[in-house]
């Protein structure tokens, strides 16, 4: 979803930058990757890595960001990463873990992450729903210690939604078997609802 997202943006307005809230990273060689899914290598193919990794026609394809347009927000598997040797983008991105944002404050800090990314171009809001903590959404495939409370995450994503540069927002993230009488479900439309306008 994401990939198709940022071809889409690159195509109607050139390149583009990324505001990426996730509570992992993405970036994982997808030759090493726990679960064998493209999920968790989606940010590391935006950015070009392990094009020896991909089919030819895949990895002929330009990288569709440049590590400076790129802001990360709300990761918190870096003990994980390095569990299974896999690089940090720590130093190639601007990267802010949950503690980073409630110690700058969560929108003064997402301020900070959209002017970094956004002061040259417009760009692209991805949110995946496991940068919650755990007791705030259950419903999700890969849960960790730690995360965003819906009240932060409100807050940020309100924050980013109300810069008029941003492209447009994808939002992932929800397994319903987990969630059998739809309590979960019924949280993300109500966050979601927030944001009409």
């Amino acid at each position: 979803m994401l990939l198709a997202a940022l071809v889409a943006g690159r195509s109607a307005v050139g390149r583009v930058g990324l505001l990426f809230v996730d509570g992992h990273e993405d970036a994982w060689d997808p030759r090493a990757s726990p679960t064998g899914e493209a999920a968790d290598s989606e940010l590391g193919l935006a950015l070009g890595q392990h094009p020896d990794a991909l089919p030819g026609p895949l990895a002929s394809q330009p990288p569709l960001l440049d590590p400076a347009d790129v802001a990360m927000l709300g990761a918190r598997d870096a003990d994980e990463l390095a569990a299974h040797g896999q690089p940090s983008l720590a130093d190639q991105v601007l990267l802010l873990r949950p503690k980073d944002l409630r110690e700058a404050g969560i929108a003064a800090a997402t301020r900070r992450a959209v002017e970094a990314i956004g002061a040259r171009r417009p760009w692209w809001l991805h949110v995946d729903l496991d940068v919650l903590a755990t007791d705030q959404l259950a419903a999700v495939d890969y849960p960790q210690d730690g995360g965003l409370t819906w009240i932060e995450l409100t807050e940020l994503v309100g924050t980013a939604l109300s810069r008029r540069d941003c492209l447009g927002w994808t939002l992932c993230i929800y397994n319903p078997d987990l969630d059998p009488d739809r309590t979960e479900a019924r949280k993300i439309v109500d966050f979601v609802g927030q944001f009409r306008r």
